[in-house]
């Protein structure tokens, strides 16, 4: 925790540090640091502060988080403006002026936002590094317009930066040196982490959400300043702000998920899509000299999903509903403009977008860091659902768990789905062969079905689901590699016979999938059914034998059908019950799918979880479990029935018996007088570890209640015994007793060595897994025979992850002791 906030706070320090030598030097016939070296370095910051601020997400909320994001995006565009000046790209009387503006501007207000909010919750340090990055911004602002205004000024903010930062690092050193007795006022991050834990632990907050709408700002400032006069003209200056906001609108969009907050995720994703366009369109000077054109049908589409959203999303928080509102706004004043970015109404919305962003971003940020909240309205709507009986919000900790053990990210599929509506109907507009850069295209495709449906799969493979991940990542190379080919003028005639046998070879996956789906669902057979539709679109045009209208009917087909699976989505995502179902698999076999109600999948993580796994066990169940090596089946030893069940649920064969766990000797301790003394000294020495002792079978077997069990557990002359290395497992042990354990898969096959495959393997016959995600080792334990120890040899079943030399020098130990 102090790593990654000294890490952040001194990062900020350094690049406050260049900033105020590059300023104090800007007098000067030559500067003192180049303008491109000055903007590598500020890359590197801004890379280093964007790893600082999300490693200190993951733990709590934070003003640092918000702080150290929104700089890393400010260094990040403010950095690759400095190298296209100092590569002679912005050439021209104002152009350097005209570049930095909207940066400039986003930040001052956005830092001094986040100033005003630290120094209302008393996070004094904090908020003097955000005021004064955000004068040092507005002087730089005054300085570009006026020359009575000097450099010296911003210069002087930095200044202030770098001696907050110097007095932090002192703070830090001085609190390890003296070993925690010295702590200079602000610096001592232990008080605050528990303050903050206490805050973060009331309630499931999007603390990602204040960069995500600082990063709107940004994008809307390019563009209102147009509009206000500000700036002089759109041009490729203002590039590296829009790309800038929406990479990083793509990260917030992922942490979003991570957050577990699906409707601001998928907002995200949205503007994400709108900032790289605006960027993308603003290059068009590279490659032909008339403004390009924007297709209605899309804009149309994307206001629709955007209204969609705010419904959905006012149900949460009223005041986040009625602010999508003006991206709704936006998509429909692009609609009306055939110039789109480049026209006066859409950049009069920006102005809005801009003015409302910012009033959010206060709203939230203040709302996570204090104890008094600015009220939303989110808790009338939740009393107002109370009281329908027609809907009823899904709300719990078992909100987004998967059905496969647990997730650190909530479902992507509302904006994978999203991204195909987009993608289907971008490309309605077919233009101008000639001239396939006229019409605004690629983005929307590239972006929205190929960027965005990547990261929909990525998530998708990330909660369990195989089938659903390789779809989107399918169809996303795809949208990829047909969008920059059909719509960037890549390929001709001579190309035509090449690109048909690339798609046909896309069908025939596809193929596979639409198989696959058979046995999920009916709405995602027909959502890969249509694209296939799509892609034999793809492969007539590359041909040169497209039907006339064929293709709009089957982009309409499939984008009507992934409407429909959005809508779906959305419905189960904020719902409880199926409103809009994505139906029955069609094809239904024995073992396929089957027992999802029944075997339950608990994370490892929560004693609850063990608790009930538990009870099952007593109960007579038999359960998966992780272990400090692979994945075991097991039952508790005082339940006949129950090991019955897992000796035959397995096809155990006679040479491989099952064992026995404890853990721990005082399990074993009134029977320790059947035990040599070598013996019981050897146990005591080699557990808990992977290493399974063989020992003679006698009367001790007895006094740990296995009554009928016995018959199934070891052979008649000996039982392999352990005490595993896991806190987990041996606290399981403490609350049912000793249990029989086996393997985790059919005899013969490999070790299961994920929760996923113990299902997959063994399907109904087990009753419960705890899962634990992927086995700390992929080698089961060593196996030692100790039936002859006595006579100081002992042999070896199995070597697994101890090796031999090992366990012969514990017994080596225990013989000299």
């Amino acid at each position: 925790e102090s790593l990654h906030s000294s890490i952040g706070l001194l990062g900020i320090s350094a690049g406050s540090l260049l900033l105020a030598v590059h300023f104090y030097g800007l007098p000067r016939a030559a500067p003192l640091i180049p303008s491109t070296a000055l903007g590598v370095l500020l890359l590197i910051l801004s890379s280093l502060l964007a790893y600082a601020g999300i490693r200190r997400s993951l733990r709590n909320a934070s003003l640092f988080v918000s702080l150290c994001l929104t700089i890393s995006v400010f260094w990040c565009g403010y950095g690759v403006v400095f190298i296209l000046g100092g590569q002679g790209v912005l050439n021209d009387t104002g152009d350097f002026r005209n570049a930095l503006v909207p940066g400039l501007v986003t930040f001052t207000l956005a830092l001094l936002i986040i100033a005003v909010v630290g120094f209302l919750c008393r996070e004094v340090i904090l908020a003097m590094i955000a005021s004064a990055v955000s004068l040092a911004s507005a002087h730089e602002v005054a300085m570009r317009y006026s020359t009575a205004f000097g450099s010296s000024a911003v210069a002087c903010n930095y200044m202030i930066v770098c001696l907050v930062g110097g007095y932090f690092a002192l703070g830090r050193i001085l609190y390890f040196l003296t070993k925690e007795k010295i702590a200079l006022p602000g610096t001592d991050l232990a008080k605050k982490k528990t303050h903050e834990q206490i805050h973060s632990t009331s309630g499931s907050m999007n603390h990602f959400a204040v960069t995500g709408l600082i990063l709107n700002m940004l994008s809307a400032s390019v563009f209102g300043c147009r509009l206000l006069g500000i700036t002089g003209k759109l041009f490729i200056g203002q590039v590296p702000w829009l790309w800038a906001a929406g990479i990083y609108q793509t990260g917030i969009c992922i942490l979003s998920y991570r957050a577990m907050d699906v409707l601001m995720a998928t907002f995200f994703g949205f503007t994400s899509i709108l900032k790289f366009a605006g960027g993308y369109c603003l290059l068009y000077p590279i490659w032909q000299p008339e403004e390009p054109s924007f297709p209605t049908p899309f804009l149309v589409v994307f206001s629709i999903l955007f209204v969609v959203l705010a419904l959905f999303l006012t149900l949460k928080s009223p005041v986040d509903g009625l602010y999508l509102l003006f991206y709704v706004a936006y998509c429909i004043a692009l609609a009306c403009r055939p110039k789109g970015f480049f026209e006066g109404g859409p950049q009069g919305v920006d102005v809005a977008i801009f003015v409302a962003s910012a009033l959010m971003t206060l709203i939230h940020l203040y709302n996570v860091k204090a104890s008094a909240k600015i009220p939303t309205g989110k808790d009338a709507v939740k009393a107002l659902l109370a009281r329908s009986s027609f809907l009823k919000l899904r709300e719990g900790p078992d909100l987004h768990a998967p059905y496969l053990g647990y997730s650190k990210y909530a479902d992507a599929e509302v904006l994978g789905y999203a991204c195909s509506v987009l993608a289907s109907f971008a490309i309605t507009m077919t233009g101008d062969p000639q001239a396939p850069l006229a019409t605004v295209v690629i983005p929307w495709v590239v972006v929205a079905g190929g960027i965005l449906k990547l990261l929909g799969g990525s998530v998708a493979f990330a909660r369990g689901k195989t089938l659903e991940s390789s779809a989107f990542i399918l169809y996303a190379v795809m949208w990829i590699i047909w969008g920059l080919t059909r719509y960037g003028g890549l390929y001709g005639t001579t190309r035509s016979f090449h690109a048909a046998v690339g798609i046909i070879a896309f069908m025939l996956f596809n193929g596979f999938i639409v198989f696959c789906t058979l046995f999920l669902n009916i709405a995602w057979f027909f959502y890969s059914l249509t694209f296939l539709l799509i892609a034999v679109s793809f492969l007539l045009d590359a041909i040169h034998a497209l039907p006339a209208g064929y293709d709009i009917a089957a982009t309409l087909i499939f984008g009507l059908v992934s409407f429909y699976c959005f809508l779906s989505a959305l419905f189960n995502s904020i719902f409880e019950g199926s409103y809009l179902p994505m139906g029955r698999p069609i094809v239904q076999l024995s073992g396929v799918g089957g027992g999802m109600t029944k075997c339950l999948h608990l994370p490892a993580r929560k004693a609850s979880s063990v608790k009930r796994i538990a009870d099952i066990l007593k109960n007579g169940g038999t359960c998966g479990i992780p272990t400090d090596t692979v994945y075991v089946l097991v039952a508790a030893c005082n339940r006949p029935d129950a090991v019955e069940k897992a000796h035959h649920s397995k096809r155990q064969a006679q040479d491989r018996p099952m064992s026995l766990w404890i853990s721990s000797l005082k399990q074993l301790e009134p029977a320790k007088h059947l035990f040599t003394p070598l013996l019981w000294d050897f146990m005591e020495a080699a557990w808990p570890s992977p290493i399974s002792l063989v020992v003679p079978r006698g009367e001790w077997v007895d006094f740990l209640g296995m009554k009928d069990s016995a018959k199934y557990v070891g052979t008649p002359q000996s039982i392999a015994i352990r005490i595993p290395d896991c806190s987990v497992t041996t606290h399981l042990i403490d609350l049912v007793g000793p249990i029989v354990v086996t393997s985790a898969n059919p005899t013969g096959e490999a070790d299961t060595t994920h929760h996923n495959q113990v299902y997959a393997k063994l399907g109904d016959k087990v009753d419960a897994v705890l899962c634990d995600g992927p086995s700390p080792e992929n080698i089961a334990s060593t196996v030692v025979d100790c039936t002859k120890i006595d006579s100081g040899n002992i042999g070896f079943f199995r070597v697994g992850i101890i090796p031999k030399s090992q366990v012969l020098q514990i017994l080596e130990q225990v013989q000299k002791k």
